[in-house]
């Protein structure tokens, strides 16, 4: 599974919690049940939050191959001058 994949499951499984938790959470009750409504969407929100920026800024594999196929060529240049 590429890491796209697993953050798009991530963020899938997220959002199937939030749909089953925000119908019975309520955030106008006070005590601890209302601090537990409001932790519990705020661990929710960074979860997607974290998911969503792993995704979109996650550099591409092709990127990265290429990157280590020059440092490795250039390293071999450095090895043959000395």
């Amino acid at each position: 599974m590429t890491r796209k994949n697993r953050y798009m499951l991530c963020l899938l499984l997220a959002g199937v919690l939030l749909y089953y938790a925000v119908p019975r959470l309520n955030l106008y009750s006070g005590g601890a049940e209302g601090i537990f409504t409001i932790s519990w969407l705020l661990f929710a929100l960074v979860v997607i939050a974290g998911n969503l920026t792993a995704m979109l800024y996650a550099p591409h594999q092709r990127a990265r191959k290429s990157k280590r196929i020059a440092q490795r060529s250039l390293k071999k240049r450095v090895r043959s001058y000395d």
